[in-house]
């Protein structure tokens, strides 16, 4: 593999650590948020302004799929002019249709 590509790869995935603990965070600050999720739940970070991280994780999810656990997905700005700023993610549940 050429090292630019592996570099690419490696800063995809510091950002997307990054974007995660932000999230981590703030669920840990909102606990109640957890009443309104799935038990078991895979958690898949889908930024709205890095298309290198949602297209990176939504890469994984088909790959390794959820092993059988539901998916709740969190939408949020990666690139916020101030990282210290409080975040407020989207985190939703697709909901399976009715056959």
């Amino acid at each position: 593999m050429d090292n630019t590509i592996v570099t690419r790869q490696q800063e995809i995935v510091e950002r997307n650590i990054t974007v995660t603990g932000k999230i981590m965070q703030f669920l840990l600050e909102n606990p109640d948020i957890f009443d309104a999720l799935p038990d078991q739940f895979e958690l898949v970070v889908l930024p709205d302004d890095d298309p290198d991280i949602r297209q990176h994780n939504l890469d994984l999810l088909d790959k390794y799929g959820s092993e059988g656990k539901p998916v709740v997905f969190a939408r949020i700005k990666a690139h916020q002019e101030n990282t210290k700023a409080r975040i407020d993610p989207s985190i939703f549940v697709p909901l399976p249709l009715a056959a």
